[in-house]
């Protein structure tokens, strides 16, 4: 599922998957998506926050701003607790 997770961001054009906003840390990411549970989850959680962003800013999901904000807030605090696993392995 990661792969596909990874992979379909890209395909819609978007770069912040976590391939795009970390690259120097790509080979950790698909190391730890595929033995760590705890990271694959969260790295799981961004990814389908940043499609949901994705999809409103698309104007597939019609949202308001104020939800739009919130959404991409909580993805970036992923991003943020993403990248502190990543720094400390």
């Amino acid at each position: 599922m990661s792969a596909d997770l990874m992979n379909i961001d890209s395909i819609l054009g978007q770069n912040h998957d976590l391939q795009h906003e970390f690259p120097e840390f790509s080979e950790l990411i698909e190391k730890l998506w595929g033995s760590d549970e705890k990271f694959a989850h969260l790295a799981d959680d961004y990814t389908k926050l940043n499609r949901e962003v994705i999809r409103i800013e698309q104007g597939v999901e019609p949202r308001d701003n104020q939800y739009c904000e919130d959404v991409k807030k909580k993805r970036l605090l992923h991003k943020d607790r993403i990248y502190a696993v990543l720094k400390s392995n």
